[in-house]
């Protein structure tokens, strides 16, 4: 989704912005004429640039009316719907990845929604802010208030996020589903940086986002 966008790309076309830092990553993934179903997609930034850049058969899902039309001035195919309604149209395996890109922590009834995202795809893609990073743990012990950061720039009562996550608290959802874990990134944005940067040590500690490759088990 494009909630998280900075003040300075608002109000530019989708396809004039860079990729958000995690979706960068995430286009990486995704292998060229590949079918891809991309929930909560926005304005249709990374839909736009898969469809153009690896020419997928792309589509998506978006709550938002605003949004859906943005993604169909662009020319993209997207549904104007709830996720978790309009899953169950969508028969087996129809995709060969359905990405959730921070979606996760703003949807209703995720679980529900990561059943159906493992029935109708081969492999979902599901990136979300890190909840365990240090600045948010910092801000909560020692300012004793909900945290903001960039990857969370929102206050408590305007924020779309209805609940945080951590790195482990995704590994330890993979029981509950079941899921397996195919592909991980632990990634931060340094300032002033272009391009995300890996973290392999202490991930849940350091990383600011956590980008996941899953199939079903």
């Amino acid at each position: 989704m494009s909630a998280n966008q900075t003040d300075t790309s608002r109000g530019a076309r989708p396809s004039d912005r860079p990729l958000r830092f995690d979706q960068q990553v995430i286009a990486s993934w995704i292998e060229p004429e590949s079918r891809v179903l991309d929930l909560g997609c926005g304005d249709g930034q990374l839909l736009g640039h898969l469809v153009r850049d690896k020419r997928v058969f792309g589509t998506g899902i978006e709550l938002s009316e605003a949004r859906v039309a943005q993604c169909i001035g662009q020319g993209l195919s997207v549904v104007h719907g709830n996720v978790n309604e309009e899953l169950p149209n969508y028969p087996d395996k129809a995709f060969d990845y359905v990405i959730v890109s921070q979606t996760l922590q703003q949807v209703h009834r995720p679980t529900r929604m990561l059943k159906q995202l493992l029935r109708v795809g081969r492999f979902g893609i599901v990136s979300f802010p890190n909840f365990g990073y240090w600045k948010v743990r910092l801000q909560a012990i020692f300012g004793g208030r909900a945290p903001k950061t960039r990857e969370l720039p929102y206050e408590w009562y305007d924020t779309p996020n209805i609940r945080v996550l951590t790195l482990n608290d995704f590994h330890n959802y993979g029981a509950e589903i079941p899921f397996r874990i195919m592909r991980q990134e632990a990634v931060t944005m340094p300032a002033g940086d272009q391009y995300p940067k890996h973290v392999s040590l202490l991930p849940n500690l350091r990383a600011s986002y956590g980008i996941f490759m899953i199939e079903g088990r």
